[in-house]
């Protein structure tokens, strides 16, 4: 007995040792595979920042050739200018003086034939020829300007250009082995993910952030977010779909935009929050997120499509535009839809005014919050605190309700008696012009 006792001791450890080596081989195969995707992630990122270097200067040296041959051909155009500008006064002159060597060799001519003529004809010839000279002025001379107040062309280069060029390429671009910011966490939102990121390197002072995103299935990624904000909520996203994003940043007082952050896939499994559709004082968006208190005289809550707030989450409204405050006004949870209220200040609900008032079952509290304004922001969290033996059906349940409007808040205990899963939301306007959006 004593040994079958060993030998099955000895089985188990033996078990227990070839799971903790399955395990453990788990584990090597699975840091395998991350450092295979670290390699990829080097050679991928190195051939990009090759080819994005390489024609980036191919770029520069193109667009500089363009420009030494536009300043090149302007600086040839103002010496042919200058050239011919110079030389036409000189042309001038010269076809005056070539004009005056024509007429003294008329004049010699002339004059030889004159002195060496016929005896009877002479003195004529020489009375002709003397009154010709003299008409003509032999002692007047065209002005030739002399060589220091001709223009001497020359090129002025400044070498200091190539110097200057020099210290400024040599400086030009930088390779980074690492973004400065990266994605941190991934936050699911019915209908959207809030996304949040960080930055990693110290001596990195950012301005601005840069936050992309694109559908599994898309080539280009479009911008969700511009700021200086650390995390934001990307909306419109379906359910049960990858996403990929990526973030950058710009330094202070840079414009050009810091490498990409490592992509990384987000989704949301949280169906978007919708309003009901066809209650007659309220127009809706494609997407049902939107409600608008139209000009209808009709008035009455305006209820979520579905009981799919969740404590544990966070259920937000955002003003997009105000109308008219009306102290009935309502913004807030329930955990039924009940027609024929006009407000959601009734049993079995909590709201906000947008007077800022809070009521819990129909009753006002004490403490209030800012009123609401275009723009606010009004949220509401929730937590449960069990009462009873375990919060079965029938038990009352405590729930830790947190509103949040304009920097400020209110908490309290909101007591049901019985266990609610999943809570409607609402709104109900008096006057039109009052939009909201819930996410």
């Amino acid at each position: 007995m004593e040994a079958e006792a060993e030998v099955r001791l000895l089985l188990q450890e033996a078990r227990e040792c070839i799971e903790a080596a399955r395990s453990y081989r788990r584990e090597l195969e699975q840091r395998l595979r991350g450092l295979h995707q670290a390699r990829k992630q080097i050679r991928e990122s190195a051939t990009l920042t090759r080819d994005v270097l390489e024609q980036h200067f191919n770029d520069l040296k193109g667009t500089l050739k363009k420009l030494l041959d536009e300043r090149l051909m302007s600086l040839l155009q103002e010496v042919d200018a200058i050239e011919q500008e110079s030389i036409k006064p000189l042309d001038e002159c010269q076809k005056l003086i070539e004009h005056g060597v024509s007429t003294a060799d008329d004049l010699l001519r002339e004059g030889e034939s004159a002195v060496h003529g016929d005896v009877g004809q002479q003195n004529e010839k020489l009375c002709s020829f003397t009154k010709k000279a003299l008409h003509i002025q032999l002692d007047s001379l065209p002005e030739v300007p002399s060589l220091v107040d001709v223009p001497c062309l020359s090129a002025q280069l400044d070498d200091c250009l190539l110097t200057i060029l020099k210290n400024q390429i040599f400086r030009h671009g930088t390779v980074a082995s690492r973004p400065p910011v990266q994605l941190e966490e991934f936050v699911e939102k019915p209908g959207g993910i809030l996304v949040r990121w960080c930055k990693v390197d110290d001596d990195f002072i950012p301005q601005d952030y840069r936050l992309q995103y694109r559908k599994g299935t898309a080539n280009q990624f479009e911008d969700a977010y511009v700021g200086s904000e650390t995390e934001f909520i990307v909306l419109h996203i379906d359910p049960n779909v990858d996403y990929q994003f990526r973030v950058c940043a710009r330094g202070d007082g840079r414009q050009e935009w810091s490498p990409w952050s490592v992509p990384q896939i987000g989704c949301t499994t949280l169906v978007p929050h919708e309003w009901t559709a066809g209650l007659e004082g309220y127009s809706l968006s494609s997407r049902r997120n939107i409600a608008l208190r139209n000009d209808s005289q009709s008035c009455g809550v305006l209820y979520s499509k579905a009981p799919t707030y969740f404590c544990g989450q966070t259920l937000t409204f955002r003003i997009e535009t105000v109308g008219q405050p009306d102290r009935r006004d309502s913004l807030g949870v329930c955990v039924e839809q009940q027609n024929g209220y006009d407000s959601l200040q009734r049993d079995k609900a909590v709201c906000i005014s947008t007077n800022g008032a809070v009521f819990v079952n129909g009753k006002e509290m004490t403490n209030q919050l800012p009123a609401v304004t275009s723009g606010s922001t009004v949220t509401f969290d929730m937590e449960v605190v069990q009462l009873g033996p375990s919060g079965t059906e029938g038990g009352n349940v405590k729930l830790r309700v947190t509103i949040s409007s304009n920097n400020r808040e209110v908490v309290f205990d909101w007591v049901l008696d019985q266990c609610c899963g999943s809570l409607y939301f609402g709104c109900s306007f008096s006057y039109p012009g009052w939009k909201v959006l819930v996410f």
